[in-house]
């Protein structure tokens, strides 16, 4: 994708949600930092229901480590891998309290030091919380990097890579939000709805679903035959 078709792409993303917002709810900076750290293969839907409760006791670290770690399993429970979640909350809630004053750093280093906080999850508080611009990859932004050609590359990093290169100014901010919203609701992981994407041609998917209730077309199967084999295999002896 060249660089007038990506300031198209988010100039149309922002036109239709000109204020992008994480579907995660949370009332401050360390809510949020927990319903991201325990949202890892779990909907934005499931997390606000297991915390819409705990948020309303538990709103500091400190807090939180008192709740204790059995305790806040039994909120979680509804959560996969809530066990190991409720582990690591606990554990960062401690370091938070001791080494940080209950606070929540604005530090990606400091951030993927605590249990559980992997750079994906520092890059959606620093985005979110404190306003940095920065490009949280999850499933949702690699697919859509990859299937647009906004942003090729084989591991979550390198497609962040691409992405810092090549976002323009004025969409920084809200990139990620806006990509994350796009995959989730339109560029979906089976079947994209191309018929009703803003930002259809300027996409560099070939197999676009282009009427609504149609199938991605099939690919094409590689036909192998036993010359082709011969070959390969008569290439592979001479360069062993």
């Amino acid at each position: 994708m060249k660089k007038d078709q990506i300031f198209e792409f988010f100039r149309r993303l922002a036109e239709a949600n000109p204020a992008p917002e994480t579907e995660l709810a949370y009332g401050n900076t360390y809510q949020l930092l927990v319903a991201v750290t325990i949202s890892a293969q779990a909907t934005d839907v499931g997390v606000n229901k297991a915390t819409r409760r705990l948020f309303q006791e538990v709103k500091t670290p400190a807090q939180m480590v008192a709740l204790g770690e059995e305790g806040l399993k039994e909120r979680i429970k509804s959560i996969g891998l809530f066990n190991t979640k409720a582990k690591n909350v606990i554990a960062l809630s401690e370091i938070l309290v001791r080494d940080h004053g209950g606070e929540v750093p604005a530090d990606r280093d400091a951030l993927t030091a605590l249990p559980g906080v992997g750079r994906k999850t520092a890059n959606v508080v620093l985005n979110t919380a404190f306003g940095m611009e920065t490009f949280a990859v999850d499933t949702h932004i690699f697919r859509v990097g990859n299937r647009t050609g906004l942003a090729k590359g084989k591991t979550p990093e390198a497609v962040e890579a691409q992405l810092d290169k090549k976002v323009p100014g004025p969409f920084r901010l809200g990139a990620h939000h806006w990509l994350i919203l796009h995959g989730r609701y339109i560029c979906k992981a089976r079947t994209p709805e191309c018929w009703r994407c803003p930002v259809v041609d300027l996409c560099g998917f070939k197999p676009k679903v282009l009427e609504q209730g149609a199938k991605p077309p099939v690919a094409k199967k590689k036909v192998v035959t036993k010359k082709k084999v011969a070959k390969k295999q008569a290439v592979a002896t001479k360069t062993a």
